[in-house]
């Protein structure tokens, strides 16, 4: 038996307002903290909580940027022949994404989504390394890259994997008792949510299935480790979509020319422009101030959002809808979806939860980013520990500092 077992499961859209009225991880977990998110989708959220850093420190916020002279998609022009009824089926973009990977080598997370593809050569990718292993940051470091340089055994699941896999195989190092640190990615919610809704039958059922996995991975480790130090956390929530707003549509209808007097990305809650006259600059602001399902948000609102590039490399001029709207056809999506996040961090929807056997940890754990300093503290205490065989458990039988529950 080794000593201690640091257990971090983060589930991707485990939000605040999810879990807030369910029992989820009662038994195993009771002590619960709401988290506030960072602004931005998965690419930003999961950068933020491996590195601690925030989007403008680590340089991964969104996936699609105006970048032709660095674009990597050059050789794709030819796609846009493809018609349009084939080429906007999700099924269809999935595939082309999967050959789209292999053929650039992209190791992270990689999706065309709904981007044109007489348009794709225009864009650069902000995510060609993966985030969830070491040296998969644009900028700085993560959690990985700080295990290894400290050479403490780690666990860590396979993105690229399922979630049945990725179970089995923690569950076999926790047998071999081969790690002193488990990261474990879980990422079906997030699809859940977005197909069902927040208020889905089906949601319950999911938290009740990891309730219970977590449960016997649980059991399972206390017959290994002597400590089992559990969080489960979140990287936001998800709201419903009730309100669909067709922005592209308004923006094509003021007569600019894309790429001549601007560029634009569509994501489902934002849009990022970019401008190359004045005269477009003025119109789409002046649209824009008109469109009563969103607004411009200012450079000092970024900044206090970490999400603000000096270089305004995702875009110039950041366009953010309400919560519960959806900007819909997208580069994202061309069909609505039931529910979405990458609203405003403050939104009642964007929280993410914490949930722990942890009786306090530091107040200053307030926001996901702050998840990389618990990480740290507990895979020093267990290097520490698990080196340490004399006198265990007596010498140790106050655990480190942990987390408080929340109010």
């Amino acid at each position: 038996m080794k000593n201690v077992l640091p257990l971090f499961i983060f589930i991707d859209a485990l939000g605040w307002e999810i879990i807030r009225d369910e029992p989820f991880a009662a038994f195993c977990a009771p002590r619960r903290r709401r988290l506030t998110s960072v602004f931005g989708y998965s690419s930003a959220c999961v950068p933020s909580i491996v590195s601690g850093k925030w989007p403008s420190e680590h340089h991964n916020w969104c996936y699609f940027v105006y970048d032709p002279q660095r674009s990597p998609f050059r050789s794709l022009k030819h796609l846009r022949f493809i018609p349009r009824a084939l080429s906007s089926r999700r099924r269809v973009r999935r595939q082309i994404s999967k050959w789209v990977k292999r053929q650039m080598k992209f190791r992270g997370y990689f999706d065309l989504y709904n981007m044109p593809f007489r348009y794709i050569s225009k864009f650069d990718f902000s995510e060609k390394k993966s985030p969830l292993k070491a040296a998969g940051m644009n900028r700085g470091t993560n959690i990985f890259d700080y295990l290894e340089e400290r050479e403490i055994e780690y666990h860590a699941s396979d993105p690229d994997k399922s979630e049945t896999e990725n179970t089995a195989a923690l569950i076999e190092d926790i047998r071999q008792e081969r790690m002193d640190f488990a990261f474990v990615y879980w990422p079906e919610l997030d699809g859940l949510l977005h197909v069902a809704g927040n208020r889905s039958h089906r949601v319950p059922e999911k938290l009740k299935d990891y309730q219970q996995r977590i449960e016997g991975i649980l059991s399972l480790a206390q017959r290994h480790y002597a400590e089992v130090r559990l969080y489960i956390f979140g990287d936001h929530g998800m709201a419903n979509c009730n309100d669909f707003l067709d922005l592209r549509g308004q923006v094509e209808r003021l007569g600019l020319t894309m790429f001549r007097d601007y560029a634009v990305v569509y994501d489902s809650t934002m849009a990022r422009f970019w401008f190359f006259n004045e005269r477009a600059r003025t119109e789409v602001n002046r649209l824009l101030a008109g469109v009563t399902q969103g607004r411009i948000l200012s450079d000092e609102e970024l900044k206090e959002m970490g999400t603000y590039f000096p270089d305004h490399r995702f875009g110039e001029l950041i366009f953010l809808v309400k919560e519960g709207v959806l900007i819909v056809p997208s580069d994202m999506g061309e069909r609505p979806l039931r529910a979405m996040h990458g609203y405003h961090p403050t939104d009642k929807h964007s929280y993410a939860a914490l949930c722990t056997n942890q009786a306090a940890i530091p107040e200053s754990v307030t926001a996901i980013p702050h998840m990389y300093d618990l990480m740290v503290q507990d895979a020093e205490y267990a290097r520490d520990k698990n080196r340490d065989l004399t006198d265990w458990p007596a010498r140790y039988a106050a655990p480190a500092p942990a987390i408080a529950e929340a109010r």
